[in-house]
């Protein structure tokens, strides 16, 4: 009867968690850049004496889907979109290094280049400084390039260069700021093969149809754990009145 319980128990759990990162995904599916995420889940029997038939669902790994989303062009000189694989390099306020796709960028009150979460784009030799009343451009290889709006309109000048990584998927870790990091703490080299499409935005990866119907589906999966675990209560108590009759 207990062996059951182990099973609807947990399995009933992880679904119920499994559903908040499917709802997660869908809350998502109109952020620049977002990565969806997958649970996995596995049974794990239980160790002990006595219990060498017992077993839990646990949720084995929650893993980051890292396909390419949609490119979607606006003509917005301070957005850019990552081609291919790779990353965009930003400054957290600890000084440590992060990455993100969401290449909606912006510049702040003193000048800063920065996301629109507001953390500030790492360039090659640091932060990038844009200076008052130019117009910018970003180029496919992440250099960024200011044309004034007065005097000489024509006289551009690169002032800094987008740091664009591509260290490998595996090493990379989702924080709860969204952002990806590398394992080991330490900050990635520069890739120079990775590219930015300019004027475009990368979409989210969720697939709409495909998460509602996993939502739909784990839902059905929760309900039949909580029958199960009524079943399990339905059958006790049905044995614990043949006990007190045979008694």
């Amino acid at each position: 009867m207990d062996r059951l319980i182990y099973t609807a128990m947990t399995g009933a759990k992880h679904a119920f968690m499994q559903q908040a990162g499917t709802a997660n995904n869908l809350a998502n599916a109109s952020t620049i850049g977002f990565k969806a995420q997958e649970h996995r889940f596995r049974a794990v029997p239980i160790l002990g004496e006595g219990m060498p038939t017992r077993a839990f669902v646990v949720d084995a790994s929650v893993s980051d889907v890292l396909d390419e989303g949609p490119l979607m062009f606006t003509g917005r000189n301070l957005d850019v979109a990552v081609n291919g694989r790779g990353w965009i390099a930003v400054q957290l306020p600890d000084g440590s290094e992060a990455y993100t796709r969401a290449g909606s960028l912006d510049v702040d009150v003193t000048g800063l280049l920065q996301t629109k979460s507001g953390y500030t784009v790492q360039g090659d030799g640091g932060p990038i400084n844009i200076p008052p009343d130019n117009t910018i451009e970003i180029a496919p290889d992440g250099t960024v390039s200011v044309v004034p709006t007065f005097g000489t309109r024509n006289n551009t000048n690169a002032i800094g260069r987008i740091k664009l990584v591509n260290p490998p998927e595996a090493d990379l870790v989702r924080g709860a700021d969204g952002l990806f990091r590398l394992r080991n703490g330490e900050a990635a080299p520069a890739d120079e093969r990775v590219t930015l499409a300019p004027a475009a935005l990368e979409g989210s990866n969720v697939n709409v149809t495909d998460s509602m119907i996993n939502l739909i589906s784990l839902s059905r999966q929760f309900e039949m754990q909580v029958k199960m675990l009524q079943t399990a209560d339905t059958n006790a108590q049905r044995a614990d009145q043949l006990l007190s009759l045979n008694s």
